[in-house]
């Protein structure tokens, strides 16, 4: 992969490394004479880096044979006449209505058989041949025209890829569905096997009886349903190689990325498989709604750090105040769009960048918040921006830094994430990526570093299990004989496993580990369960350590050598075990059967990580009270300190200098600490304070 500062330079200039620093531009919006204003304000800002022409294909090719570059070629002399890197888009993120009006074979259909009409954007099908020949002849000239141009920082394939366009239940979909599952099985018994259509008449005797699975008379095929979802993943990374193989073709020294969406329930794109594709990571994120926002971010930036192996990343967009898109839209509170940005950076970000530089005026996003609002430069939002320019200059040393491994990690699989929410399951009520964020809102309320890295990785060597002492696997619902070998000889070397409910429970075909559950996870943990007993809606069991469960139950039978950490108290499974840990070799295996909640999770996490000699590496009093982060370079640390507070805290006992700390404001220019030798004594509510430390 490319290193981020070096790509935010330029290929012709030799700009200091600084954390880049811009926002999605789009001044095709405005008139020309918007441009220059823009500019002044960009270098008022402290902005390096812009994303250009993402929605601009209707305005740069307006007709099939007519093509319009003047505009664009202003736009990049104008951010280079004044220092701005350009990552440019190659505009194929949506079709202009000349192409669908031609093609209307190119537009998605759903699983009910419905038409996805323009109007929005990414009115597109990932496996249409016709759309694939228009978006790459425009990658073509996209690329030969600024080759060469000094503003040209990287490429920005399409955006979000899979936003809206994910699963396409079309007849193109159907005969590339197909070419991907005879790659995968080879034939169709082998095919017929995996999906075990013995099951209900399905046995397959020719490929082109084979479809999506579209809406039927009752649950289709659930292997199917999962191998359609990695096949709707791998459509849109086929896509992403053609578009990235035309640009490396004409454009070899220049790197590509394109922006993720590592957030909330976004979740049809497997990025773990995806990061080996691009030449540096890039992700969006924008705060989700709900009492875990702060920690669902924090976990978001940790796991979008995992998928690029723990190297630097690009946070592509992230809001500076209101989205428009929730139900209730709220303007982002004094102080909160440093320590958003900022906790992306302690994450590993190297660019901190917005949707977008200029609030716009007309359109569905006209009420998303910019850096520059519809109130212009005269307004504390676009101060905010200015004072957060400044602090991510002064935090020009920490770029290129690497993200300092936690002794403890939670491990995420996207195979894990689709089939355990399959239909026909034991509960529709399981959410895979809220039990994953309980546990890291624990580590965060016990002051504990943790970072969230993808099952995927142990293959490529993102992930290194000997690198952590604990590993917890919420719901690692799918367990292929591999991954259950792998963990075993972690655990007997010294590793500490956490696993839930719900895990070792299938193979990668998805089909159940015979002989008690949790299957593939039986003998290491030490326990069997011989029926899956999830509560329903409203239902609560105690527990005799004080806790209270939700969700899910198991009536677990303990092997000998099994201790049990905690019982039922109540419900179905009075008296019987709840909480288990098993002693294995050097190390232990422990699984907890129901759904705890955050709150519910830190004292039984805090008494894991105890046994595994884990601690917390902040002093008592700010613990839970405050994020800790590590970045590192050969010789130095940088401790980011994000208060998760309202209330001013002390930071004595903490060694290192102060390199930046931040304060909440209220409409006046915001308080950034320039560099120097700073004491760290006050975090301010809301606030941020990075320490710079000689490396341990």
């Amino acid at each position: 992969m490319t290193d981020v500062p070096r790509l935010l330079a330029g290929p012709e200039t030799t700009r200091p490394a600084r954390l880049g620093y811009g926002a999605d531009y789009n001044p095709d919006q405005w008139p020309r004479e918007v441009w220059a204003e823009d500019a002044r304000l960009m270098q008022a800002a402290g902005v390096t880096v812009v994303s250009v022409a993402i929605f601009s294909w209707a305005r740069i090719q307006p007709a099939p044979d007519r093509w319009d570059f003047g505009w664009l070629d202003e736009v990049m002399d104008l951010m280079h006449a004044h220092g701005i890197s350009v990552d440019l888009a190659t505009a194929t993120a949506s079709p202009p209505p000349w192409l669908t009006t031609a093609h209307p074979e190119i537009l998605p259909v759903t699983r009910t058989g419905e038409t996805l009409w323009p109007g929005g954007r990414q009115q597109w099908r990932p496996t249409s041949p016709v759309f694939r020949e228009h978006a790459l002849a425009l990658v073509e000239k996209m690329a030969e025209r600024y080759a060469a141009h000094p503003a040209l920082a990287a490429w920005h394939v399409s955006n979000e890829l899979g936003c809206h366009n994910v699963e396409d239940y079309s007849d193109d979909a159907a005969r590339a569905f197909r070419t991907w599952l005879t790659a995968r099985y080879g034939t169709l018994d082998r095919l017929n096997e995996a999906w075990g259509t013995a099951f209900w008449s399905q046995r397959y005797t020719d490929w082109e009886q084979i479809l999506p699975p579209r809406l039927a008379a009752s649950y289709p095929n659930p292997t199917q349903q999962l191998d359609f979802k990695r096949f709707s993943s791998d459509a849109l990374v086929e896509h992403l190689r053609a578009e990235r193989d035309v640009l490396r073709r004409i454009t070899p020294d220049v790197p590509v990325t394109t922006n993720f969406m590592v957030m909330g329930e976004t979740k049809g794109m497997d990025y773990a498989a995806w990061a080996p594709e691009i030449d540096f990571v890039s992700n969006d994120h924008y705060l989700q709604p709900g009492p875990q926002g702060r920690e669902e971010m924090s976990f978001s930036a940790n796991l979008t750090s995992g998928v690029a192996g723990g190297r630097p990343w690009f946070l592509m967009e992230h809001s500076t105040s209101a989205v428009n898109w929730q139900p209730v839209n709220v303007p982002k509170r004094p102080g909160e769009l440093a320590r958003d940005s900022l906790t992306h950076v302690a994450h590993g970000a190297d660019a901190v960048c917005f949707f977008q530089w200029r609030q716009s005026a007309a359109g569905a996003e006209k009420y998303h918040s910019a850096m520059v609002p519809h109130a212009g430069e005269d307004s504390a939002l676009f101060r905010d921006v200015v004072a957060l320019g400044r602090t991510l200059a002064d935090l020009a040393p920490v770029v290129g830094a690497e993200r300092a491994p936690a002794r403890a990690a939670i491990l995420f699989d996207w195979d894990s994430w689709w089939a355990s929410e399959l239909d026909s399951h034991p509960t529709e009520a399981l959410r895979y990526r809220a039990e994953a964020l309980d546990w890291y809102h624990a580590f965060l309320d016990a002051g504990v570093r943790a970072d969230v890295v993808p099952v995927a990785g142990l293959d490529d060597g993102r992930t290194d299990l000997a690198d952590y002492d604990v590993v917890v696997a919420p719901v690692l619902h799918v367990v292929p004989a591999a991954l259950a070998d792998r963990l075993t000889r972690w655990v007997e070397a010294g590793g500490h496993l956490v696993t839930t409910y719900f895990s070792g429970i299938v193979d990668a075909d998805d089909h159940v580990w015979l002989g008690g559950y949790p299957g593939a996870l039986r003998d290491l943990l030490g326990l069997r369960i011989e029926e899956l007993n999830p509560l329903r809606d409203g239902e609560r069991v105690r527990l005799d350590d004080g806790s209270t469960g939700t969700l899910w139950t198991d009536r677990i039978d303990v092997l000998p050598g099994t201790d049990v950490l905690a019982t039922y108290l109540d419900g179905q499974q009075a008296g019987r075990p709840a909480v288990t840990r098993r002693a294995v070799e050097r190390g232990s295996a422990a699984y907890v059967s129901t759904r705890l909640g955050a709150a519910g999770l830190r004292p039984l996490l805090e008494r894991l990580l105890d046994a595994a000699g884990v601690r917390s590496e902040l002093p008592e009093p700010l613990r839970g009270r405050v994020e800790l982060t590590v970045r590192r370079t050969a010789d130095e640390e940088f401790w980011f300190l994000v208060n998760r507070t309202d209330e001013a805290l002390g930071l004595a006992g903490l060694d290192g200098k102060a390199l930046v700390s931040t304060t909440p404001h209220d409409g006046e220019v915001a308080d950034a600490r320039p560099s120097g030798e700073v004491p760290a004594d006050t975090l301010a509510p809301r606030g941020v304070v990075v320490l710079r430390r000689p490396r341990a």
